[in-house]
């Protein structure tokens, strides 16, 4: 369920899976297409003006889980299919170049269904093309595998709400790092973005402690329901906050941080060569 964030002209365009292939945020799509002021209106008149859209608008359409500024909100979303029948209706230059782009990324979303493999290798090229270093790199790719571990056991375990989700891994953070996930972005000045890369390394490493360590006592603990799903998470997060305090009192040095992991000194001079 997690929103991911495409770039098309340097507009982003929100997205996420679902029903195994990509589904897009309508209005970044026609704000990428039209620059317009007020997304919503032009939506409105655009359904006005095109009468077969507007009565097929459901099927083009449907409200999904997205993260916003204010938290995960329902927004309308489309598929493929859908855009390209919303793009028909935006009189715009811009739409034939956005066609072909839509066009690629649905064509790599096939790609990775086929050969999963080629999802990672194309998430490397992208940290790496933003700067990131080899070692973060595999550090962030190996936090994922473990987190995608954490959420697959939640979900045989009955976990299916976006809510509960979020409330889950609320507890390892706080836990873990004396922070909800919300308040660790506000510290870092995030807002859409994600806040696992910008992470450093450290913090990176503790926050795949906090979930593999609630993987293992969910696991061991045969935990089913909420109420002992939360219960193991914080639990959890209670081994890599320890961990973590331990490693501050010796070293002298806090491990959650302010900066994005790309501000760091050393790394911006990486980025520059």
């Amino acid at each position: 369920m997690e929103t991911k964030i495409a770039i098309f002209k340097t507009k982003e365009i929100r997205k996420r899976i679902f029903n195994n292939e990509w589904w897009f945020v309508v209005e970044d799509v026609v704000f990428a297409l039209t620059d317009s002021v007020n997304v919503k209106d032009y939506i409105k008149k655009m359904r006005l003006r095109d009468e077969e859209l507007a009565k097929g608008w459901g099927q083009f359409v449907t409200p999904l889980e997205i993260e916003t500024k204010g938290g995960v909100q329902k927004i309308n979303c489309s598929n493929t299919e859908g855009v390209f029948r919303i793009i028909q209706s935006i009189p715009s230059p811009k739409a034939e170049p956005f066609k072909r782009w839509l066009a690629r990324v649905g064509y790599e979303r096939v790609q990775e269904i086929e050969d999963p493999e080629l999802a990672t290798k194309r998430t490397k090229a992208l940290y790496k093309a933003k700067g990131y270093s080899e070692n973060w790199i595999e550090k962030r790719m190996r936090g994922i595998a473990v987190r995608e571990e954490l959420t697959d056991e939640w979900d045989k375990r009955g976990i299916k709400e976006q809510r509960e989700y979020a409330i889950l891994t609320s507890e390892i953070s706080k836990a873990a790092f004396g922070l909800t996930p919300s308040e660790y972005k506000n510290l870092k000045g995030l807002e859409r973005e994600n806040l696992r890369d910008h992470m450093n390394d450290l913090e990176l490493i503790f926050s795949m402690l906090g979930e593999a360590a609630t993987t293992e006592i969910t696991k061991n603990r045969n935990a089913k329901k909420f109420p002992k799903l939360k219960k193991a998470a914080k639990d959890g997060g209670d081994v890599a906050g320890k961990a973590r305090k331990d490693l501050e009192k010796k070293s002298g040095k806090k491990v959650v941080s302010k900066q994005n992991y790309l501000e760091y000194p050393e790394n911006e001079k990486l980025i520059e060569e």
